[in-house]
């Protein structure tokens, strides 16, 4: 029985490193104190953006982290932690966690990782109240078309001025 048990650990540690090895961030929370539809909530809105949220055991979290080289997080593997990994864009799970978080009390980023390499807590909070990529986009859109607009407004009062010009001579 002994062996089936170390044989299930590994299992879950072998996962554990597989997300993280996969994850372009991970964010490493204390949830105590949310009650059952929080924590709903929030696995819902993270979920939403293709972040998966996972609650582990710290010594799984310790084991996993060293085999995928971010040994580092272990500081940050203490009491109630839940994990938050994020595959695709590097800092949505710390935005959502952070407005979360607002919300509440409670919950709090103990820290994490963004692009391979672990960040402090407050390199993650800076991270969590950045422009999403959506919206860098959008007002460079703005920005760009403003001049735009402005030359289209000068070109269009150059012709009304030799239209009138044209009809009063």
């Amino acid at each position: 029985m002994k062996e089936a048990v170390l044989n299930a650990k590994q299992a879950q540690v072998d996962e554990i490193v597989d997300k993280m090895t996969r994850a372009e961030s991970i964010i490493v929370v204390d949830y105590l104190g949310l009650n059952v539809a929080q924590v709903t909530e929030l696995r819902r809105q993270l979920s939403e953006a293709d972040v998966e949220m996972k609650v582990v055991k710290n010594s799984i979290l310790q084991r996993a982290a060293k085999e995928s080289g971010y040994e580092d997080l272990n500081t940050t593997f203490a009491g109630p932690t839940a994990v938050a990994f994020s595959y695709e864009d590097p800092i949505i799970a710390a935005k959502i966690i952070a407005k979360f978080a607002e919300t509440t009390d409670v919950l709090q980023i103990k820290g994490g990782m963004v692009e391979g390499k672990v960040q402090t807590l407050d390199k993650i909070n800076e991270y969590a109240h950045m422009p999403s990529h959506d919206e860098l986009l959008a007002t460079l859109a703005s920005m760009l078309q403003s001049p735009v607009r402005k030359f289209a407004y000068a070109v269009k009062a150059i012709a009304e001025k030799q239209e009138a010009d044209d009809s009063a001579a």
